[in-house]
């Protein structure tokens, strides 16, 4: 069983104006002249994590991890404001000419699989390979698996009850403006109160072990919550140019596809789908895992697929 790699500090962080509004921040670990890796985080509106540069040997990768617009370090904080699919593929691309790198691999899970497959796309010349797990294809069937009561909703009854039981009920099928509408609110009770039930939700589908509850004091940031489901109403700004109809743009790209048997969260039929649309595509189903990057299996799985792009590209660097 592979483990996480140890604990490593960036030799580089700065800020990148991409935008007369938005400046990106921007870290880069690890080997300088080895193969260049772009991490993509999750969400959308989380942010990067130290975790998140361990899953790659140091020796041999230059890592490069970055806050999405509006996410983490990133500045302004919570911005919506030209925030939007497009604009986050336009930001890649500018950090890979601003780091003066050719090409590199993507890694990226749940949202950031999404958001790989959507630069890959654009730019498949620049990507020398991609390791997606939890995958997220964005459809409309995709954000109501989640945000709708014939989904997930039918796995966890309990917890999605909790989610909509203060809703009026028309909007309890659907309630993904609802909520939306009661997080932004500028009363503080109201958002905290539509912060906690979401959070409660997300942690029961997210986890097949029991979750932490979400608190129900203190301090709380309720902008990743915010961006995600801006992106999640306006359809994660792919409606126009669904990814699969695109597929043939990426689909000679090097692929190491990770998915949980158990994820809850992003079904394994959608990482099956881009398989099945890119026969080159090797996909890896772990049939005692979630959606969860850092359970033991799939850190497993994920560290393999590292290690195996290594001996491959090694020679190249």
């Amino acid at each position: 069983m592979h483990t996480l790699y140890p604990e490593i500090e960036p030799f580089s962080q700065q800020y990148l104006e991409v935008s007369p509004l938005h400046q990106l921040y921007i870290e880069q670990c690890g080997n300088e002249q080895g193969i260049p890796v772009v991490f993509l985080h999750g969400g959308p509106g989380s942010g990067c994590r130290e975790q998140h540069r361990c899953y790659f040997d140091s020796a041999i990768y230059h890592i490069i991890l970055f806050d999405q617009r509006g996410c983490g370090r990133s500045k302004p904080q919570g911005e919506l404001t030209e925030n939007n699919t497009l604009t986050l593929v336009e930001d890649i691309n500018a950090i890979r000419k601003h780091l003066g790198i050719g090409q590199w691999l993507v890694f990226g899970g749940s949202w950031g699989a999404t958001l790989g497959l959507a630069y890959a796309e654009q730019y498949p010349e620049q990507v020398l390979g991609m390791i997606l797990r939890g995958v997220f294809l964005g459809r409309a069937q995709d954000i109501d698996w989640v945000y709708s009561n014939k989904g997930a909703a039918q796995i966890y009854p309990d917890a999605w009850q909790g989610l909509v039981d203060n809703l009026p009920i028309e909007q309890q099928q659907k309630p993904l403006k609802a909520i939306y509408q009661r997080l932004i609110s500028s009363d503080e009770q109201i958002s905290r109160n539509a912060y906690n039930r979401l959070q409660q939700w997300e942690s029961a589908i997210l986890n097949i072990q029991p979750g932490i509850p979400a608190s129900k004091g203190g301090t709380i940031n309720i902008n990743p919550s915010i961006i995600q489901l801006h992106y999640s109403i306006n359809h994660c700004f792919i409606e126009k140019n669904p990814i699969l109809e695109q597929i043939t743009q990426v689909s000679a790209i090097p692929m190491k596809i990770i998915q949980g048997r158990y994820d809850f969260v992003c079904p394994v039929e959608q990482a099956w789908q881009l398989a099945y649309h890119c026969p080159q595509a090797e996909l890896t189903v772990i049939d005692m895992a979630g959606h969860i990057a850092n359970e033991p299996l799939m850190v497993n799985a994920l560290i393999e697929a590292t290690r195996s792009f290594s001996k491959q590209f090694l020679s190249h660097y």
